[in-house]
């Protein structure tokens, strides 16, 4: 069985750029996808905290340290620079690489800056690990 799993996260990054007259996209930061384990192509989806809007759409690097989240194409018509979003990383997996996952949450201030990051053990509350 496959299962899709967060992998990782940029959690209250805020949006710096909306760009209709583009292709399509998600352009991060070049650092902030490599800290949450996203590739250049790879499907994320991008969540609104102002009104709950979902978009999935496919990330590409920002120069390194530009701060940059540019929502490009149609989503530009649903957020906006300043709103506060998460970029979440998915991936289809089966039991055995379940097992390995450590998810990675990278939180961010108000001006994009990296405030911490958190790799997490998959486990049910409660249970003991021997």
């Amino acid at each position: 069985m496959q299962r899709l799993m967060c992998k990782g996260k940029l959690h209250r990054v805020r949006v710096t750029e909306a760009d209709l007259d583009y292709v399509g996209s998600v352009t991060i930061d070049e650092k902030f996808m490599k800290k949450a384990d996203i590739k250049p192509y790879e499907m994320v989806q991008i969540t609104s905290l102002k009104n709950a809007t979902r978009w999935k759409t496919y990330a590409l690097p920002a120069p390194e340290g530009s701060k940059k989240i540019c929502l490009n194409g149609p989503p530009a018509h649903l957020f906006s620079p300043g709103d506060i979003v998460i970029i979440l990383s998915m991936a289809q997996m089966n039991e055995e690489e379940i097992e390995n996952l450590r998810p990675k949450v990278v939180f961010f201030d108000e001006n994009n800056d990296i405030t911490g990051i958190e790799e997490h053990d998959l486990h049910w509350p409660g249970d003991v690990k021997v």
